[in-house]
């Protein structure tokens, strides 16, 4: 069994911690902090106080009222004012996972390490990457359905364009009534990196193309961004497991209470709000 390490919370930063936005610099105290440290300490640990949490199920979790950073940067205060306990343990090669449990939870290290297994069966980087192709094969099926069609993928260059900034690219080119979108799927737990949203919107201001971005969960600030990009937010909630992971999906949700899912199709009505949306803006334009 890997070592749990109890450590101050001020001693680490790693994949499962973004208490602050990706990439900002330090800001002044939000105070959305204070009211997301009582919810979670009298929403969750006290009213689960026999339970073990890790810092991303937290943040999902809470994501309907605070922010992925606010959540993290609750948990860190709560924990440095010793009013829960925390604990550091590895998970993956170099990436490690943050534990947060009731002071009144005792004997705490088990639940971590079944907590532990079951967050390192699904981060399997083979795991990951197939869930990622299978939300891009998804909406890939998804999307015509709604007169979108696929025009390009992995798109570095498109009709002339080229980007030459970075190395990134965009997942797919779809079309319809002559709008050209710039596709980026995210089937994802955490936010997309916010200087990948940043590149992303970028390359499509380069290429030509209208900022599309499937995913999972955003925060108003990247929805704003992308909208004054005259792009579209489309968010689907639940992560999207490959087909033949069901019981898998299931045990996650059960166990860890995450929105993870295998269905077989998506849901007509996730590609109808981008159909009305793209609508409107058809109208809009016109004289």
């Amino acid at each position: 069994m890997p070592a749990l390490m109890d450590d101050h919370f001020d001693a680490y930063y790693d994949e499962y911690h973004d208490a602050l936005e990706p990439d900002e610099p330090e800001r002044p105290r939000d105070r959305r902090i204070d009211e997301a440290k009582d919810v979670l300490l009298e929403g969750l640990f006290r009213a689960q106080p026999e339970r073990v949490f890790y810092e991303r199920q937290i943040q999902v979790l809470s994501e309907r009222r605070f922010f992925h950073w606010i959540t993290g940067r609750a948990l860190g205060e709560l924990a440095a004012e010793g009013r829960i306990g925390t604990a550091l343990a590895p998970l993956i090669g170099p990436i490690n996972v943050r534990f947060y449990w009731s002071t009144r939870l005792r004997y705490w290290r088990r639940s971590a390490e079944a907590v532990r297994q079951l967050v390192a069966r699904y981060s399997r980087p083979e795991f990951t990457r197939a869930v990622g192709q299978h939300g891009e094969t998804m909406f890939d099926a998804a999307l015509p359905t709604g007169g979108f069609m696929p025009r390009a993928k992995d798109v570095r260059e498109y009709e002339g364009r080229k980007w030459e900034q970075t190395a990134h690219d965009l997942d797919r080119v779809f079309e319809r009534d002559g709008v050209r979108y710039g596709v980026e799927i995210k089937n994802t737990l955490p936010y997309i990196d916010r200087r990948e949203l940043q590149i992303k919107l970028a390359m499509c201001e380069a290429l030509g193309l209208r900022p599309l971005f499937i995913m999972r969960s955003a925060p108003k600030s990247y929805i704003h961004q992308v909208n004054q990009a005259g792009g579209f937010v489309l968010r689907f909630d639940w992560q999207l497991y490959p087909f033949g992971y069901e019981a898998f999906a299931e045990e996650i949700h059960e166990k860890l209470g995450l929105p993870v899912d295998c269905p077989r199709a998506i849901e007509t009505g996730t590609v109808q709000r981008f159909l009305n949306w793209h609508r409107r803006q058809q109208g809009a334009q016109k004289p």
